[in-house]
């Protein structure tokens, strides 16, 4: 039931979330993963037996999840939806997938409020959405660290964390403000991850040879305050109430 393989720094906490809930339900899932485009977390989860559906605007994106999905093998086990994330409560019925992925979709969305609404209604109770948002905070520090004084001084004080009309995201979170939506979509935040702590920051040279030393540092830094909160992306676990 547990997918397998190398694990990357880049993702390796979100799979440490996943593989836990995984062992503890021990039975194939029904998941689905808005956004999902190639199928980075589709595939593996389907290897690992767990039927999965994909949401995703590109059909160049799906296009690749369906041979990628071929390849590995799992092609009966992959559906591949063209949609928005806006559009998910006409996509997806109620109340049909034990999992939820929606991995760097409320920063783009029109109404991130509504798609966390339609997220929680395709839970079965007890079910689990597993989400990862951009994080303002780090956006800040890049751009300041790298000379961009100005970008960062806008993007600290836009209201919806953007970075200017050039931004190619139409917001930004912090930790309050992810639980803050996710808990007004009916959701219980059970766990709060800071996913890139330094992956993004260091040359690759410094990286050279020292992946597994990176590995064990983003995994043992995620979950500690203050370097959850100044991770590139913020990973949320929440739950549907059984009741």
């Amino acid at each position: 039931m547990e997918p397998k393989g190398p694990a990357s720094p880049r993702t390796a906490v979100v799979w440490a979330v996943l593989r836990a809930e995984l062992d503890r339900t021990n039975r194939p899932l029904t998941v689905l993963d808005v956004g999902g485009g190639t199928g980075g977390f589709a595939v593996p989860l389907a290897s690992a037996g767990h039927r999965v559906t994909v949401i995703d605007a590109s059909p160049d994106a799906l296009a690749a999840l369906t041979r990628r999905a071929a390849e590995a093998g799992v092609a009966d086990r992959v559906r591949a939806v063209q949609g928005d994330g806006d559009a998910l409560a006409d996509l997806v019925p109620s109340d049909s997938a034990d999992l939820v992925l929606c991995h760097s979709l409320l920063e783009v969305v029109d109404d991130p409020v509504t798609v966390v609404k339609a997220l929680a209604a395709t839970l079965r109770p007890g079910g689990v959405a597993s989400v990862l948002v951009a994080n303002r905070v780090a956006a800040v520090l890049a751009r300041a660290v790298n000379g961009h004084l100005d970008v960062a001084t806008a993007l600290l004080a836009d209201p919806e964390g953007r970075a200017g009309g050039r931004d190619t995201l139409r917001r930004r979170f912090d930790l309050e403000s992810a639980g803050d939506l996710l808990a007004a979509g009916g959701l219980v935040v059970e766990q709060t991850h800071g996913v890139r702590v330094v992956a993004d920051l260091l040359p690759g040279a410094v990286l050279e040879g020292q992946t597994e030393a990176l590995l064990a540092f983003e995994l043992a830094a995620s979950e500690l305050s203050p370097y959850r909160e100044v991770a590139t992306q913020l990973h949320l676990f929440a739950r549907r109430p059984a009741a």
